[in-house]
């Protein structure tokens, strides 16, 4: 197992605020708070789990270049149509959701169908809308917020795009 750059960076987060916790408050809330994210982490363990499983299969069944021509680079707009559909049909929270972006990213979808695609589920999620915003906020604010966001995953992965032509916003592919 290799140690990626953010690991380090989370890790000294975690060393920094455990610390300053300690000395504000002790050891006990230092160890309340481990508890408690120990708790979290056994509730959200088979939702992450599964968006693993999801993302892993996804890259042996879809070979890598049909996911390259449908949301690679040259896939155009298209692509990016195709990448807002998936986003806004794919239900869950960012612990099914992300693994099955990475694993779209290391199967050949360039980054702005990665972005489209996030956004999209952010902005235009399907499941959200029919379990929550329908019910609690009414058809006509449901049908002007989604129309009013529907073409920002679309913006997003071209901007996105268009970023990434530069050197320094060039993304690595992780590997595999």
């Amino acid at each position: 197992m290799k140690l990626a750059r953010t690991d380090l960076v989370f890790m000294g987060l975690a060393i920094g605020t455990g610390t300053l916790c300690y000395l504000r408050r002790g050891g006990e809330a230092v160890l309340s708070s481990a508890a408690e994210a120990g708790i979290l982490f056994l509730q959200i363990l088979p939702q992450l789990a599964a968006g693993l499983l999801i993302g892993g299969l996804v890259t042996r069944l879809v070979s890598r270049e049909k996911v390259a021509a449908m949301l690679g680079g040259s896939s155009g707009i298209r692509g990016l149509l195709v990448a807002t559909l998936a986003g806004a049909l794919t239900p869950g929270g960012p612990f099914t959701s992300f693994p099955m972006v990475y694993a779209l990213w290391i199967a050949g979808a360039d980054a702005g169908a990665l972005i489209t695609f996030i956004a999209s589920w952010s902005l235009l999620g399907f499941n959200r809308l029919i379990v929550w915003e329908l019910p609690l906020l009414g058809v006509e604010f449901t049908a002007i917020r989604f129309l009013a966001c529907l073409p920002l995953p679309i913006v997003a992965g071209l901007i996105a795009r268009w970023m990434t032509r530069f050197a320094v916003l060039r993304l690595n592919r992780p590997a595999e």
